[in-house]
């Protein structure tokens, strides 16, 4: 059993929580090498997916195949641990839901080539500013999420060849520089209630360069390129990483199911560290949880496992470490379910699969306020997701995280005004 409150100071136990979390990228690879499939060669595949433009939803399934996905998403978190051992960043709930959205996205959007000059920007900001990598780390791994404008500027044929890789490689630079500055201003904008707060700062940023670029006449084209088809296998294997959690849980914590109701009294709001409220064994027994709850609504309302739905479904696991559980969760849910099914949306739809999934962002609201709270904050959601990909043109991958920056800037102040005394 790790000792819970020595974690965070001990250096051999965050080098045991690495381990631990580098089995993920491990049976990605595993299992790119194994899974059946009649796509093309891996080789060809992995450069189909690093010269995709990759704006929403371009699906790496599609683009270069199941086993050139997992494969890039295998090297994605595989440089991601790397990065938190070169920088001894300590392994918490943020660090751990940076893992698991870094990976997820790997799937559909995010390669190593147009998220390596965000972080020589990140760099570059680091050395202006005399401040460490590690004090910035983690922000640049979730603005990530505005990669596709390198892969756009580079790949879409809007610039000759090698133009449009210099461009490309400058405009990353540039969004790597200013992120980080311009994120710490945007959570005061949804005081915390936005879970996915660089979401919200990539959506603003990528409205910017959206409209920059029209002003030049320069219009980016929707893409919705999804992968159809179910494998069983792949259910299987989902099930099996989320299980393989809960047994961690069990394996630090041999008590963590009977103290487990501790995690779901917190509402979740930004900062909620899991790791350090309730510890390693109860965090790593409610990711399981979440993921396996995840994995059971897809399959219920009969979606498919592509490669978006895998980014929704790790996003929730990592951040179920940082804010997410059942109680404040499902509201929410429950609140874009029934908007879904008032308007006449297809529920097992991939779009829909996501806005149901990645609404959770929201879920300190209804951890704060309350179900009913939670249940008209879905409802908001849902009419704002469904229409506002078009403003950043599907360059920012977290438009949920937008969407929900928006609905919790609106949301919130509004609840307050009709609250008697504080929150």
């Amino acid at each position: 059993m790790i000792p819970i409150r020595k974690v965070e100071e001990n250096q051999q136990s965050q080098q045991r929580l690495l381990v631990l979390l580098f089995v993920f990228p491990v049976l990605f690879l595993v299992f790119s090498l194994f899974v059946k499939s009649n796509e093309r060669t891996w080789m060809d595949g992995m450069f189909e997916i690093l010269t995709s433009p990759g704006t929403l939803l371009t699906d790496f399934f599609e683009v270069g195949g199941i086993r050139a996905a997992f494969t890039n998403a295998a090297l994605m978190g595989g440089v991601t641990l790397y990065l938190f051992k070169r920088y001894k960043v300590r392994i918490g709930g943020l660090s751990i839901a940076a893992f698991f959205t870094v990976l997820g996205f790997s799937f559909f959007g995010k390669n190593p080539l147009n998220i390596f000059p965000i972080f020589i920007g990140g760099a570059v900001y680091c050395k202006y500013q005399r401040i460490a990598i590690r004090d910035v780390l983690l922000v640049l791994m979730f603005s990530t999420g505005l990669s596709p404008i390198v892969s756009q500027i580079m790949f879409a044929g809007i610039f000759p060849p090698w133009i449009a890789f210099l461009l490309g490689m400058a405009i990353g630079v540039l969004i790597g520089f200013i992120i980080v500055p311009i994120s710490s201003h945007m959570l005061r904008f949804h005081d915390g209630f936005n879970l996915y707060n660089l979401g919200f700062t990539a959506g603003i940023i990528g409205t910017i360069f959206t409209s920059i670029m029209r002003s030049f006449q320069i219009e980016i084209e929707p893409v919705f390129l999804v992968y159809q088809t179910n494998h069983r296998v792949m259910i299987v294997f989902l099930i099996c990483l989320f299980l393989y959690l809960i047994g961690l849980g069990f394996r630090i914590n041999p008590k963590a199911h009977r103290n487990y109701l501790r995690i779901l009294q917190f509402p979740g709001r930004t900062v909620t560290d899991f790791p350090m409220l309730v510890g390693y064994g109860i965090t790593f027994m409610n990711m399981g949880m979440m993921g396996l709850l995840a994995v059971v609504y897809v399959s219920l309302v009969g979606g498919i496992f592509n490669g978006p739905v895998l980014a929704a479904i790790f996003t929730v696991v990592g951040f179920s470490a940082f804010g997410k559980h059942p109680k404040n969760s499902f509201p929410v849910v429950l609140g874009v379910w029934i908007a879904a099914v008032f308007f006449g949306y297809d529920l097992q739809s991939t779009g829909m699969i996501l806005a149901v999934l990645f609404s959770t962002t929201i879920a300190p609201i209804a951890g704060t306020y309350g179900p009913f709270a939670g249940v008209i904050a879905g409802m908001l959601h849902l009419a704002l997701v469904t229409n506002i990909g078009g403003v950043h043109g599907g360059i920012n991958l977290y438009n949920n995280g937008f969407s929900g920056g928006l609905v919790a800037g609106f949301f919130v102040p509004i609840i307050d005004a009709f609250k008697k005394g504080g929150r």
